[in-house]
């Protein structure tokens, strides 16, 4: 809510320090107080600082009490790094809002089926909280963190949603960035499909990069128990621009066969303009037909919800 602190974090890649800045002053401008520790601005190698460092951190922000929501600075790479070095029972103990997409997915995951918190797959610090840029959609970040329940994302001109393949379908919405989603499988930290709306983006991953992963997910069983698919912008997802095939045709051929409902276009995450915030771990229905419709069904809670709980 305005007035709330914001804790910023950078579990990942590195940050700049005039995007940082950038960042907070809009989230000022919002009516929301930016704080974050000194050692954000720690660097090892491609990370942002040590995993002691970044683990610390994060578990520190969930600590502190007058901090109300936990925002990723950026992604890159070195959250799966964070996965054995940080103590869930504090994330468990300290419900609270957590904000991030690309990388960040594989936390977003990981708190939803291991700590059962809702997290919220939207904008971070240094990219998207630029006025100029317009990569803020602000109608679903007040939505998803207000707390608003029965809104929706419905395709209008301009937003790039179309359908793939009609039908209507509810679960828990679910998902992230693909590559993360399909980097999960095989560890202890595998994603959990069964009973969601599954939604997935990615950028800059070729054609057949994109085959490959939806193609792991396949075959590792993980769209077996998914009640829908909606996929996002899928930026830069070509192999040269003259290819002669669209994108959609590639997905289409994976999952069209699923007998569930699949749309594509949906703008979070890595996005040209106007991020949604999508609440992970609440009911969605998704209904694709000649437009396409993702109906938000309930709140955004902070503590566990019965279907997060029968998910476990």
């Amino acid at each position: 809510m305005p007035g709330d602190t914001i804790g910023i974090v950078a579990p990942a890649s590195p940050i700049q320090r005039n995007l940082l800045d950038a960042g907070c002053l809009a989230l000022f401008r919002m009516g929301y107080k930016p704080f974050f520790l000194d050692s954000i601005f720690e660097q090892d190698l491609y990370f942002a600082g040590s995993v002691q460092r970044r683990a610390k951190e994060l578990e520190e922000m969930f600590r502190r009490p007058e901090v109300k929501a936990i925002v990723c600075a950026r992604g890159g790479y070195g959250c799966n790094y964070l996965l054995d070095a940080l103590d869930l029972d504090v994330v468990r103990a300290n419900p609270k809002i957590f904000v991030g997409y690309s990388d960040a997915t594989t936390l977003l995951t990981w708190f939803a089926d291991a700590a059962k918190l809702i997290t919220f797959h939207g904008p971070m610090i240094t990219r998207d909280f630029d006025d100029a840029a317009d990569l803020l959609h602000v109608p679903s970040w007040k939505s998803s963190l207000e707390g608003r329940s029965q809104w929706e994302i419905a395709a209008v001109p301009g937003s790039g949603i179309e359908p793939i393949v009609p039908g209507e379908a509810e679960g828990i919405l679910y998902g992230g960035c693909l590559s993360m989603l399909a980097a999960s499988i095989g560890t202890p930290y595998s994603i959990r499909t069964d009973d969601t709306i599954l939604f997935i983006e990615d950028i800059g991953a070729k054609p057949f990069q994109v085959d490959r992963m939806l193609m792991q997910l396949k075959l590792a069983g993980k769209f077996a128990g998914v009640r829908g698919i909606i996929f996002g912008e899928m930026l830069n997802c070509v192999q040269q621009h003259d290819q002669g095939y669209k994108l959609q045709e590639v997905v289409k051929r994976i999952v069209g066969d699923l007998g569930i409902p699949v749309a594509y276009g949906l703008r979070s995450g890595h996005v040209s303009k106007q991020n949604i915030t999508l609440p992970i771990g609440v009911r969605a229905k998704l209904h694709v037909a000649d437009s396409v419709r993702l109906s938000i069904l309930e709140a955004a809670a902070l503590a566990v919800t019965p279907q997060a709980a029968a998910r476990s």
